[in-house]
């Protein structure tokens, strides 16, 4: 069974909090908007833009002109994906296999399942009052294949569940093998999901529906599209696929279990001793549900439900996996000072939302705890509770030899990416600047380098150098007529080192006269 979403954008849009907080009418003319090189594009409109005929894939400027009073809202396609993969577990109702089929549809496998729902006839009418009581527009088919199938779904008789109540019956593909055949000839070439670039070729060629290109010799096919090897640029393959003659491997979705514990509590509770007991029995649990499946947990979220129905989150984030609950308790104990129980907390439940395998180790002989009370992981994961999320980090080399890329930071007990961990390490200051800020060069020598400058005010006059050192820039990645760099360690009166460097050369055909820049403070 093919389930095509006809507007999922805008039916997520609408169950969206700011629709619910009245942003959105459907009256109102809406479009959903994503950001391009050429501008804002439309990606999906609702029905009231349709009807001042604004389409999706226009820009958005073009269509201000046709409908001055459009709504816009950013599109969410990562949400739209993350929303079809929930909805193909909630869609096992009707089958154990469900697969996506981005960006807008699933497919559900009920080989041997129809019958639980008294025939296919019956399944389909259970499928759409299902969706159109939840506001979801979806046109819906059931064939032998999931390539006829979805191509029923997009391009077979029948009407979605917005505007239709009826059971759409043309959508089931029965009878013997003719028939189907026969039936799927008549759609067009791209129900067989093939690229905008080869349907152009189809059409150009003469071949606009499917029973177009079974008419022909496959030896035609075969040596316009033998250089193509991805099912969606290759016709043959797609027709194999939608006649069953070839399999089609797709990826089903599966529910990750994620481990759970929680204490529901005979009172609710308000003072914050009891709630350390509790967080403390839970950690616990959690930490022997973490051991039983070898695992230790990276992110936990610790929700409290109150009596007045209002759910307290909290979460944390650790460096490395780990079941210890002293250490779970203590990270936490520093997130619950501003909970505020209100009534009472009646229900608490800790889950761990992302898991690493943990094996079983000797902790009794870990010299590194026995020396010095604690391992780096747990200091890392106190300071990181303290100072927030993104205050820990560590520098680590990254192959360019342009200073201001030299490095990236990273969490701190992150692996290094491969190749770079051997990179040769060069001379460099202690301290560079967020940006270069650029100097004023009073007087320089003829050998190139300034022997006065000011910088934030201040004159500096130049008692020592070292250099230059030139640094060229990267040609594949950088635009034509980037100028070369040459860098110096000064030091002036007082002692003070610098690392400044020339922009650029005299006579070097890529802009005026060089211009002078403080990068980093030296040690």
């Amino acid at each position: 069974m093919a389930i095509w979403l006809t507007r999922l954008a805008i039916d997520r849009w609408r169950r969206s909090e700011q629709y619910r907080e009245g942003e959105g009418r459907d009256a109102d003319p809406l479009a959903l908007v994503t950001e391009t090189a050429h501008g804002p594009r439309i990606t999906a409109v609702n029905t009231a833009s349709w009807e001042e005929s604004v389409r999706a894939g226009a820009m958005l400027a073009d269509a201000r002109s046709l409908c001055p009073h459009l709504q816009v809202a950013p599109a969410d396609p990562v949400g739209d994906v993350a929303f079809l993969e929930r909805l193909a577990l909630w869609a096992q109702r009707w089958g154990p296999w469900n697969a996506v089929d981005p960006p807008d549809g699933l497919l559900v496998d009920i080989t041997g399942g129809a019958h639980l729902f008294g025939g296919e006839e019956r399944l389909l009418e259970d499928v759409r009052s299902v969706f159109a009581r939840h506001g979801l527009a979806a046109r819906f088919a059931i064939a032998p294949t999931a390539g006829a199938a979805w191509a029923l779904a997009h391009f077979g008789k029948g009407t979605d569940t917005a505007h239709d109540s009826r059971l759409p019956q043309s959508l089931i593909l029965q009878g013997d093998a003719d028939r189907m055949k026969a039936r799927l000839e008549q759609l067009p070439v791209a129900a067989l999901r093939l690229d905008e670039d080869v349907l152009l070729i189809l059409r150009r060629l003469g071949l606009k529906k499917i029973g177009d290109i079974a008419g022909i010799g496959r030896d035609a096919l075969l040596r316009r599209f033998r250089t193509r090897r991805a099912p969606s640029a290759n016709p043959l393959l797609r027709l194999d696929q939608l006649l069953g003659l070839v399999p089609e491997p797709l990826l089903p979705v599966f529910a990750v279990e994620q481990p759970a514990v929680q204490r529901r509590l005979l009172e609710p509770i308000r003072h914050r001793e009891l709630l350390d007991q509790v967080m403390s029995d839970c950690a616990q649990d959690m930490a022997r549900e973490l051991e039983g499946r070898g695992e230790g947990a990276r992110r936990l979220e610790l929700g409290l439900w109150r009596v007045d129905g209002e759910v307290v989150l909290r979460s944390l984030e650790m460096a490395v996996a780990t079941r210890d609950s002293a250490h779970m308790i203590r990270l936490f104990g520093e997130k619950l000072a501003d909970i505020e129980a209100g009534f009472g907390i009646e229900l608490v439940r800790l889950r761990a939302t992302w898991v690493q395998a943990l094996p079983m180790g000797q902790g009794d002989f870990d010299a590194a705890v026995e020396c010095h009370g604690t391992s780096l992981g747990a200091f890392i994961d106190r300071l990181t509770v303290r100072l927030g999320d993104k205050a820990v980090r560590r520098p680590v080399s990254y192959a360019s030899h342009v200073p201001e890329r030299a490095q990236h930071w990273q969490p701190p007990l992150d692996p290094v990416p491969a190749g770079q961990d051997h990179l040769p390490l060069r001379a460099r200051p202690l301290k560079l600047l967020d940006r270069p800020e650029r100097i004023a060069v009073l007087y320089a020598t003829p050998d190139g380098f300034p022997r006065r400058f000011r910088w934030r005010g201040h004159v500096h006059e130049v008692s020592r150098v070292e250099g230059p050192e030139r640094i060229g820039p990267e040609w594949w990645r950088e635009r034509a007529g980037v100028r070369l760099r040459d860098y110096y360690r000064i030091e002036d009166g007082d002692g003070r080192r610098y690392w400044i460097y020339r922009l650029g050369l005299i006579g070097d055909g890529r802009g005026g006269m060089p211009e002078w820049f403080l990068q980093g403070l030296c040690s």
